[in-house]
């Protein structure tokens, strides 16, 4: 026997048993499937009837005018024989070769042989046809709700995803050379990260982003030093060390939201917009929320306004015996904290002397993309979660936003993860966006119901803590900061809800990029640049065709605007001493509990 057929033969037994151990495997992936418990059918897809209009419009179409519906379907037809008949030419005429292809440019089809070999290649170009044609179909439905065209756009988008040849290890040439290569290996690696997964999240699919091993908070990620100087049974409130001799008078207190950990603002020395701050001579104070459990089930946007924002303010009053605070309010804190400011105005509470907006609504009139889980069907879905579990669970959150960016959140993590077989990427933002916390069930029900469907802060007025809040009760002055592709909280959102406030002086920006990386934007990655008009009477649009751009991070020039409203020079001012001696070091307890499951 020569060399390379001994070698050939190894290989084929290292495949064969590999092949053997997946089965093994699959018999414990059964196994771990059978303890699944499955979500309600309401957070998995509409009412059936929404499916029921959409069939009837398309019938109801083709009877109006078949002509139309036939053409689509003729030109779907003649592109997908010609794609088939062409491959069989470039074979006939023995090339083995793909044959011309003129769809469209898709980064899940990057690998050479979608390009080059005949089979991928014709897989390739019948399923952009298909997915073209169902986009079509479904742009051409009349007669629908625009909320129910919505949701069958966003739903036919998902099933053509999720169908994408990429998603399948037979039909993914990428993975199978994977396979070949590594004796089977991969499958092994990619069946035991599928186990792993489904296993950590009760037989729930959730794709595990990042290396959490890599990670350990308090030692290489949310590393300011600082610490807790009071808890309560909503927050923990951090008070970051100084770096500076002296610092402003008025001290900042950031409210992070509370869907995710405060240490989004802290994930490295480097982008930590909280040492930034403190660099530049702030004293800081950051909340951190607990992460809620079945007790705190009764917990709602009063108690938070209440227990949180007011409580956090007056400590932090207490601290610095100043009579004022700046505040930051980031997302769905951002949200509350306009809330709040409307109950201090009602209430002649001056403790506020400015606040600032990270990607905040508080105008929900166009749902935009969260338009297919705010309907009647989906909410009441989530009532009945919360009236069974006490808290709406981190993870139904974290699924949910990741369905929006599905190709990108799901499915290609899903594809290196289960076919390739490969380890998450040791990444700390993808770290933090899996450290997630639930929600409050009374709180969570109040911020869909109230806010997001009816959109009270804006209109009629919402009821809380005794009084009635409108937004157009803020006056302080504020600024806004918004970014430029965040598809959670749009910017043009955004700055329809504050144009509502009476600010008496207001500032708004829109920062390149998305939700995260347009705030953790630091001066010294001179990446992503700003946009800036004084001019806020005008229409979004309008707005963004005035602005002028500025290269570079937006932290210099809120640095330029707080502190203008920050005070004189005062010595700087040690965490852990007076009336509120340390609790324990930052990043403190809260910060470290894990969220239900």
């Amino acid at each position: 026997m020569t060399t390379n057929e001994t070698e050939a033969g190894e290989k084929m037994d290292r495949l064969n048993a590999n092949l053997a151990k997946v089965e093994a495997l699959s018999l414990k992936l059964a196994d771990v499937m059978s303890r699944h418990k499955p979500l309600r059918n309401e957070l998995n897809s509409p009412e059936p009837e929404v499916f029921l209009n959409a069939a009837t419009a398309y019938w109801q179409g083709m009877i109006e005018n078949p002509g139309k519906v036939l053409e689509n379907q003729l030109d779907l037809w003649s592109k997908s024989v010609k794609s088939f008949v062409d491959a069989q030419n470039m074979m006939l005429k023995g090339q083995f070769a793909a044959p011309q292809d003129d769809t469209p440019t898709d980064r899940r089809f990057s690998h050479p042989l979608w390009k080059s070999h005949p089979y991928f290649n014709l897989l390739k170009q019948q399923y952009m046809r298909n997915a073209q044609a169902i986009q079509t179909a479904v742009s051409e439905l009349e007669g629908l709700a625009t909320k129910d065209k919505q949701r069958i756009d966003y739903f036919s988008q998902q099933i053509i995803d999720m169908m994408s040849p990429t998603n399948f290890l037979g039909t993914n040439p990428e993975a199978l050379e994977r396979a070949v290569e590594t004796e089977g290996q991969s499958l092994v690696d990619g069946l035991e990260n599928l186990i792993a997964d489904l296993d950590a999240n009760n037989g729930e699919l959730l794709v595990k982003l990042a290396d959490e091993s890599a990670f350990e908070i308090g030692s290489n990620i949310a590393t300011a030093p600082g610490k807790v100087v009071y808890r309560c049974r909503m927050f923990e409130l951090l008070q970051f060390s100084p770096s500076t001799e002296t610092v402003y008078e008025t001290p900042l207190v950031i409210f992070p939201p509370w869907i995710n950990k405060y240490y989004i603002l802290d994930l490295k020395e480097q982008n930590s917009l909280i040492r930034w701050a403190v660099a530049q001579g702030y004293t800081v104070f950051v909340v951190s929320w607990v992460n809620p459990d079945r007790s705190l089930a009764d917990v709602g946007l009063d108690d938070y306004i209440e227990e949180g924002f007011l409580d956090a303010i007056a400590q932090v009053k207490e601290i610095t015996a100043q009579p004022q605070v700046n505040v930051v309010g980031y997302c769905i804190a951002g949200t509350t904290m306009h809330l709040t400011l409307s109950l201090m105005k009602q209430r002649g509470d001056e403790s506020v002397k400015s606040a600032t907006f990270f990607t905040t609504l508080t105008d929900f009139g166009d749902q935009g993309e969260f338009t297919p889980f705010l309907q009647d069907d989906f909410i009441d879905g989530i009532d009945e979660e919360i009236e069974e579990e006490g808290v709406l669970r981190s993870f139904i959150m974290q699924r949910t936003f990741s369905f929006l960016r599905s190709n990108d959140l799901i499915y290609t993590p899903a594809i290196k993860s289960y076919m390739m077989g490969e380890a998450p990427p040791a990444f700390d933002l993808l770290f933090w966006n899996g450290d997630g916390s639930g929600l409050p069930g009374k709180m969570a029900h109040q911020y869909l119901r109230d806010l997001c469907q009816s959109n009270k802060f804006v209109g009629e007025g919402l009821e809380l803590c005794g009084e009635t809040l409108k937004i157009s009760d803020v006056d302080i002055p504020t600024c806004s900061v918004t970014c430029e592709t965040d598809h959670i909280a749009r910017w043009k959102d955004c700055y329809h809800g504050y144009q509502q406030t009476k600010s008496r002086s207001k500032t708004f920006i829109v920062s390149q990029s998305g939700h995260i990386a347009g705030i953790v934007n630091p001066p010294s990655k001179k990446k992503y640049g700003h946009y800036t008009n004084s001019k806020l009477s005008l229409s979004a649009d309008e707005w963004m065709e005035e602005a002028t751009f500025h290269e570079g991070s937006w932290w210099p020039r809120w640095d330029t605007w707080l502190s203008k409203k920050s005070g004189k020079q005062v010595e700087a001012r040690v965490p852990g001493t007076g009336t509120h001696p340390a609790i324990c070091d930052a990043p403190g307890e809260y910060v470290r509990k894990k969220a239900l499951k």
